[in-house]
C-alpha cells in the first residue's frame, strides 16, 4: 500500500499537480498496489485530487484521520468527533484574535471569524464562539495570520492540548482532532481492511501531521522540504518537492 499526504508531497503550494507527480502515482495504480490519499484537507478538498488522479474505488483518510471514506461512490467509512468546548476555551483565553472553523464533513465550514481568501473551501457560515463551542466536530482549525509557525507550537505547548491530538502546520494554524486520532491511526484501520501489514506500506510526507504517518509506515519518506523534526522521523529523505522528489521516491519501487 502506498499512502500519499497530499499539499506539498502531490501538490505544490498553489494547488498544482505535477504531471511527473501524476505519471509515477498512475504507475502505483497499474502495479496494482492501493494507493491512498491521506492528508489533513477536509474531504471535498480532497476529491478534486483523487480524481486528478485517476484513482480506483478505495479508501482515503481526510481532517488528519478524523474522516475515512471510500469513493466513488462517495461512502463514509469513519467519522470521529469530539466535544470541542474546553479547547475552545482554552485557546481563546491564551489567544483572544485566533480565528477558529470547525468542518462540517463534505460541505464546508462554520467559522468564528473569516480565514485569509482561499484557505477554506465549500460553504462558509459564521457563527458565534458559543454556537461553535456547542456541537460535536471532527477537528477544530486555529488560525491567526498576524502569528507565525513558531508562535503556534510554543501556543500549543503553552495550553496543554489533553484529551485530543493536534498538528501544528507551515503557517499559524492547528488542527485539532479527536483524541488519538491521526492519519496513522486511520490508516492502520484502511491497511488492516485490506490485509496490508503495515511493514508493507510505503508513506510520503512532508508536514508536522505526517508524523505518526511516517513512524508507521514500514517505510516513511520525508521531503526534503520538510520540517527538520519531520525529516528526522521519516526512515528516509528523498529530494525537494520542486525538483521531483515524490515521483523519485515512487520511482525507486514502481
Amino acid at each position: 500500500m502506498v499512502a500519499l499526504d497530499i499539499d506539498g508531497t502531490l501538490v505544490d503550494h498553489e494547488g498544482a499537480l505535477p504531471e511527473k507527480v501524476r505519471r509515477s502515482v498512475r504507475r502505483v495504480v497499474d502495479a496494482g498496489v492501493p494507493v491512498v490519499l491521506s492528508t489533513g484537507r477536509s474531504w471535498h478538498d480532497t476529491h478534486p485530487v483523487f480524481e486528478q488522479l485517476e484513482l480506483p474505488t478505495g479508501p482515503a483518510v481526510a481532517s488528519n484521520g478524523a474522516v475515512t471514506v471510500s469513493f466513488p461512490p462517495l461512502r463514509l467509512d469513519r467519522v470521529r468527533t469530539f466535544h470541542p468546548g474546553d479547547v475552545i476555551e482554552k485557546v481563546l483565553r491564551e489567544h483572544p484574535t485566533a480565528a477558529l472553523a470547525a468542518e462540517v464533513v463534505g460541505h464546508g465550514y462554520r467559522v468564528t471569524r473569516h480565514f485569509p481568501a482561499g484557505e477554506l473551501t465549500g460553504a462558509i457560515e459564521q457563527v458565534s464562539v458559543d454556537d461553535l463551542a456547542s456541537a460535536e466536530v471532527t477537528r477544530i482549525v486555529v488560525r491567526d495570520p498576524a502569528a507565525s509557525d513558531h508562535e503556534f507550537v510554543a501556543l500549543a505547548e503553552r495550553i496543554g492540548l489533553h484529551g485530543v491530538s493536534y498538528f501544528v502546520g507551515w503557517s499559524a494554524w492547528i488542527d485539532i482532532a479527536p483524541y488519538g486520532v491521526n492519519k496513522a491511526s486511520a490508516l492502520a484501520e484502511v491497511a488492516a481492511g485490506l490485509g496490508v501489514p503495515a511493514a508493507d506500506v510505503l508513506a510520503i510526507g512532508d508536514g508536522r501531521n505526517d508524523l505518526e504517518m511516517l513512524a508507521w509506515a514500514g517505510r516513511g519518506v520525508a521531503l526534503a522540504d520538510a520540517a527538520a523534526e519531520v525529516r528526522a522521523a521519516a526512515d528516509h529523505v528523498t529530494g525537494h518537492f520542486a525538483a521531483g522528489g515524490t515521483a523519485d521516491e515512487l520511482r525507486l519501487w514502481f
